[in-house]
Protein backbone atom coordinates (compact mmCIF):
# COMPACT_ATOMS: atom_id res chain seq x y z
CA UNK A 1 0.00 0.00 0.00
CA UNK A 2 1.27 3.67 -0.81
CA UNK A 3 2.30 5.65 1.88
CA UNK A 4 -0.38 7.81 1.10
CA UNK A 5 -3.04 5.80 1.40
CA UNK A 6 -1.51 4.30 4.38
CA UNK A 7 -1.39 7.79 6.03
CA UNK A 8 -5.07 8.87 5.16
CA UNK A 9 -6.31 4.90 6.48
CA UNK A 10 -4.88 6.27 9.82
CA UNK A 11 -7.83 7.00 12.66
CA UNK A 12 -5.75 9.61 13.29
CA UNK A 13 -6.11 11.17 9.79
CA UNK A 14 -9.90 10.40 9.81
CA UNK A 15 -10.59 12.25 12.85
CA UNK A 16 -8.93 15.07 11.34
CA UNK A 17 -10.41 15.11 7.63
CA UNK A 18 -13.55 13.17 7.86
CA UNK A 19 -13.90 13.18 3.86
CA UNK A 20 -11.79 12.40 1.38
CA UNK A 21 -9.65 14.90 -1.16
CA UNK A 22 -12.58 16.43 -2.68
CA UNK A 23 -13.44 16.59 -6.47
CA UNK A 24 -16.31 18.61 -6.74
CA UNK A 25 -17.68 21.80 -5.79
CA UNK A 26 -20.57 19.42 -3.27
CA UNK A 27 -17.78 17.56 -1.73
CA UNK A 28 -15.27 20.90 -1.62
CA UNK A 29 -18.06 22.26 0.84
CA UNK A 30 -18.76 19.14 2.88
CA UNK A 31 -14.96 19.41 3.70
CA UNK A 32 -14.87 22.92 4.39
CA UNK A 33 -18.01 22.52 6.88
CA UNK A 34 -16.90 18.98 8.96
CA UNK A 35 -13.37 20.20 9.51
CA UNK A 36 -12.27 21.90 12.48
CA UNK A 37 -9.92 24.79 11.20
CA UNK A 38 -11.01 25.07 7.65
CA UNK A 39 -15.10 25.88 8.77
CA UNK A 40 -13.83 28.95 10.06
CA UNK A 41 -13.58 29.91 6.20
CA UNK A 42 -15.90 30.50 3.38
CA UNK A 43 -16.86 27.70 1.30
CA UNK A 44 -15.95 30.05 -1.55
CA UNK A 45 -14.58 33.60 -1.82
CA UNK A 46 -14.87 36.52 -4.55
CA UNK A 47 -11.87 36.82 -6.65
CA UNK A 48 -12.44 40.50 -6.45
CA UNK A 49 -13.02 40.15 -3.03
CA UNK A 50 -8.94 39.83 -2.55
CA UNK A 51 -8.09 42.13 -4.92
CA UNK A 52 -5.25 44.88 -3.97
CA UNK A 53 -6.84 47.74 -6.24
CA UNK A 54 -9.56 48.51 -3.77
CA UNK A 55 -8.86 46.54 -0.20
CA UNK A 56 -5.10 48.59 0.26
CA UNK A 57 -4.28 45.34 2.38
CA UNK A 58 -4.52 47.41 5.12
CA UNK A 59 -6.39 45.13 7.24
CA UNK A 60 -3.54 42.74 6.68
CA UNK A 61 -0.87 45.69 7.16
CA UNK A 62 -2.00 46.60 10.43
CA UNK A 63 -2.51 43.02 11.84
CA UNK A 64 1.34 42.65 10.80
CA UNK A 65 2.07 45.73 12.91
CA UNK A 66 0.23 44.92 15.83
CA UNK A 67 2.62 40.92 15.73
CA UNK A 68 5.50 43.88 15.25
CA UNK A 69 4.16 45.67 18.64
CA UNK A 70 3.90 42.43 20.33
CA UNK A 71 7.31 40.80 19.45
CA UNK A 72 9.24 43.96 19.89
CA UNK A 73 7.08 45.07 23.03
CA UNK A 74 7.99 41.53 24.75
CA UNK A 75 11.87 42.17 23.93
CA UNK A 76 11.41 45.99 25.40
CA UNK A 77 10.00 44.65 28.63
CA UNK A 78 13.66 42.63 29.28
CA UNK A 79 15.42 46.30 29.25
CA UNK A 80 12.72 47.94 30.88
CA UNK A 81 11.27 48.55 34.53
CA UNK A 82 8.03 50.43 35.36
CA UNK A 83 9.42 52.60 38.16
CA UNK A 84 10.06 56.17 38.40
CA UNK A 85 13.71 55.42 39.81
CA UNK A 86 14.20 53.22 37.08
CA UNK A 87 11.84 54.19 34.02
CA UNK A 88 13.36 57.20 31.91
CA UNK A 89 16.85 55.79 32.55
CA UNK A 90 15.95 52.67 31.16
CA UNK A 91 14.27 54.60 27.96
CA UNK A 92 17.67 56.61 27.67
CA UNK A 93 19.33 53.11 27.74
CA UNK A 94 17.23 51.49 25.08
CA UNK A 95 18.39 54.32 23.05
CA UNK A 96 21.98 54.71 24.13
CA UNK A 97 23.35 51.88 25.34
CA UNK A 98 21.34 48.84 23.11
CA UNK A 99 22.62 48.16 19.04
CA UNK A 100 21.43 51.75 17.35
CA UNK A 101 18.20 51.97 19.77
CA UNK A 102 17.19 49.77 16.81
CA UNK A 103 14.33 48.40 18.97
CA UNK A 104 12.53 50.70 20.71
CA UNK A 105 12.40 53.04 17.55
CA UNK A 106 10.82 49.71 15.86
CA UNK A 107 8.52 49.54 18.38
CA UNK A 108 7.48 53.00 18.21
CA UNK A 109 7.68 53.94 14.04
CA UNK A 110 5.67 50.18 13.86
CA UNK A 111 2.82 51.83 16.53
CA UNK A 112 2.55 54.92 14.65
CA UNK A 113 2.16 53.10 11.31
CA UNK A 114 -0.21 51.08 12.85
CA UNK A 115 -2.49 54.27 14.22
CA UNK A 116 -2.56 55.15 10.09
CA UNK A 117 -3.02 51.99 9.07
CA UNK A 118 -6.41 51.13 11.11
CA UNK A 119 -7.51 54.63 9.94
CA UNK A 120 -7.32 53.82 6.16
CA UNK A 121 -8.60 50.54 6.87
CA UNK A 122 -11.72 52.01 8.47
CA UNK A 123 -11.74 54.52 5.04
CA UNK A 124 -11.73 52.10 2.05
CA UNK A 125 -14.71 49.60 4.86
CA UNK A 126 -16.35 53.15 5.01
CA UNK A 127 -16.33 54.25 1.55
CA UNK A 128 -17.20 50.83 -0.14
CA UNK A 129 -19.96 50.49 2.43
CA UNK A 130 -18.98 47.14 3.86
CA UNK A 131 -20.48 48.63 7.36
CA UNK A 132 -24.06 47.79 6.39
CA UNK A 133 -26.01 44.82 7.05
CA UNK A 134 -24.80 41.95 7.50
CA UNK A 135 -21.51 43.35 8.08
CA UNK A 136 -22.89 45.66 10.96
CA UNK A 137 -21.30 43.42 13.69
CA UNK A 138 -18.15 43.34 12.35
CA UNK A 139 -18.06 47.61 11.96
CA UNK A 140 -18.75 47.69 15.71
CA UNK A 141 -15.75 45.50 16.55
CA UNK A 142 -13.62 47.33 14.07
CA UNK A 143 -14.50 50.39 16.34
CA UNK A 144 -14.28 48.80 18.66
CA UNK A 145 -10.26 48.49 17.89
CA UNK A 146 -9.28 51.65 16.44
CA UNK A 147 -10.14 52.86 20.03
CA UNK A 148 -7.87 50.02 21.40
CA UNK A 149 -5.09 50.78 18.53
CA UNK A 150 -5.40 54.62 20.25
CA UNK A 151 -5.43 53.55 23.74
CA UNK A 152 -2.43 51.15 23.25
CA UNK A 153 -0.61 54.50 21.96
CA UNK A 154 -1.73 56.80 24.41
CA UNK A 155 -0.35 53.80 27.34
CA UNK A 156 2.82 53.55 25.13
CA UNK A 157 3.25 57.50 25.38
CA UNK A 158 3.74 57.53 29.59
CA UNK A 159 6.19 54.72 29.74
CA UNK A 160 8.73 56.90 29.23
CA UNK A 161 8.09 58.58 32.49
CA UNK A 162 8.97 62.34 30.83
CA UNK A 163 7.63 65.64 31.11
CA UNK A 164 5.19 65.05 28.82
CA UNK A 165 4.56 61.74 29.79
CA UNK A 166 3.72 63.62 33.23
CA UNK A 167 1.54 66.01 31.67
CA UNK A 168 -0.18 63.65 28.97
CA UNK A 169 -1.47 61.59 31.90
CA UNK A 170 -2.18 64.32 34.42
CA UNK A 171 -4.88 65.93 31.19
CA UNK A 172 -5.94 61.98 30.79
CA UNK A 173 -6.90 61.62 34.45
CA UNK A 174 -8.77 64.95 34.63
CA UNK A 175 -10.93 63.98 32.27
CA UNK A 176 -11.58 60.40 33.90
CA UNK A 177 -12.80 62.38 36.64
CA UNK A 178 -15.29 64.34 34.32
CA UNK A 179 -16.13 61.08 32.82
CA UNK A 180 -20.29 60.30 32.57
CA UNK A 181 -21.37 58.54 35.55
CA UNK A 182 -17.62 56.98 36.12
CA UNK A 183 -15.82 60.23 37.39
CA UNK A 184 -16.71 62.20 40.68
CA UNK A 185 -16.82 65.72 38.73
CA UNK A 186 -18.92 63.98 35.46
CA UNK A 187 -22.92 63.97 34.87
CA UNK A 188 -24.68 61.23 36.09
CA UNK A 189 -22.31 60.51 39.38
CA UNK A 190 -25.28 62.29 41.36
CA UNK A 191 -27.45 59.81 40.36
CA UNK A 192 -25.80 57.09 42.34
CA UNK A 193 -26.72 57.61 45.70
CA UNK A 194 -27.48 54.93 47.86
CA UNK A 195 -29.25 56.09 50.77
CA UNK A 196 -27.41 59.09 51.15
CA UNK A 197 -24.28 56.98 50.38
CA UNK A 198 -22.53 58.49 47.27
CA UNK A 199 -21.11 55.59 45.13
CA UNK A 200 -19.06 57.50 42.88
CA UNK A 201 -16.55 60.11 45.11
CA UNK A 202 -13.03 61.69 44.19
CA UNK A 203 -11.74 57.89 46.08
CA UNK A 204 -13.33 55.57 44.32
CA UNK A 205 -14.18 57.51 40.26
CA UNK A 206 -12.35 56.74 37.23
CA UNK A 207 -9.50 58.75 37.55
CA UNK A 208 -8.09 57.33 41.33
CA UNK A 209 -8.53 53.79 39.60
CA UNK A 210 -5.93 55.27 37.08
CA UNK A 211 -4.00 56.65 39.08
CA UNK A 212 -4.29 54.29 41.88
CA UNK A 213 -4.30 57.16 44.30
CA UNK A 214 -5.25 61.07 44.20
CA UNK A 215 -2.18 61.54 42.08
CA UNK A 216 0.23 61.19 40.03
CA UNK A 217 3.16 58.74 41.10
CA UNK A 218 3.89 55.18 41.01
CA UNK A 219 0.83 53.58 40.97
CA UNK A 220 -0.27 54.97 38.16
CA UNK A 221 2.62 54.44 36.65
CA UNK A 222 2.52 50.54 36.94
CA UNK A 223 -1.55 50.57 36.54
CA UNK A 224 -0.70 51.92 32.72
CA UNK A 225 2.28 49.42 32.07
CA UNK A 226 0.01 46.40 32.79
CA UNK A 227 -2.94 48.32 30.73
CA UNK A 228 -0.16 48.51 28.00
CA UNK A 229 1.06 45.19 28.05
CA UNK A 230 -1.48 42.77 29.34
CA UNK A 231 -4.66 44.09 29.54
CA UNK A 232 -5.17 45.95 26.19
CA UNK A 233 -2.99 43.82 24.28
CA UNK A 234 -5.10 40.76 25.35
CA UNK A 235 -8.47 42.83 24.05
CA UNK A 236 -7.32 43.23 21.42
CA UNK A 237 -6.24 39.81 20.58
CA UNK A 238 -9.69 38.49 21.44
CA UNK A 239 -11.41 41.03 19.37
CA UNK A 240 -8.79 40.65 16.53
CA UNK A 241 -9.92 36.90 16.27
CA UNK A 242 -13.43 37.27 16.07
CA UNK A 243 -12.99 39.75 13.14
CA UNK A 244 -11.26 37.53 11.36
CA UNK A 245 -13.78 35.15 11.72
CA UNK A 246 -16.95 37.02 11.03
CA UNK A 247 -14.50 38.16 7.69
CA UNK A 248 -14.88 34.67 6.83
CA UNK A 249 -18.07 33.78 7.64
CA UNK A 250 -19.10 36.78 6.05
CA UNK A 251 -17.87 35.87 2.79
CA UNK A 252 -14.60 37.17 2.60
CA UNK A 253 -13.63 40.61 2.47
CA UNK A 254 -16.07 43.07 0.79
CA UNK A 255 -16.14 44.63 -2.29
CA UNK A 256 -17.75 47.93 -3.30
CA UNK A 257 -21.17 48.21 -3.56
Amino acid sequence: MPLRDRITETQVWKSLFRHPMPTDRRNRVQVMLTNFFLHLHPVSVRKQGIALSYTWCMGGATFFLFLVEIVTGVMLMFYYRPTLEHAYNDILALRDVTTLGLLRELHRWAAHAMVIAVMLHMYRVFLTGSYKPPREFNWVIGVLLLVLTLLLSFTGYLLPWDQLAVWAITVGSNMARAAPVLGAEGPGAGFLDLNGVKLITPGSDAKFALLGGRSVGEGALNRFYVLHCVAIPLAASLLIMIHFWRVRKDGGISGPL
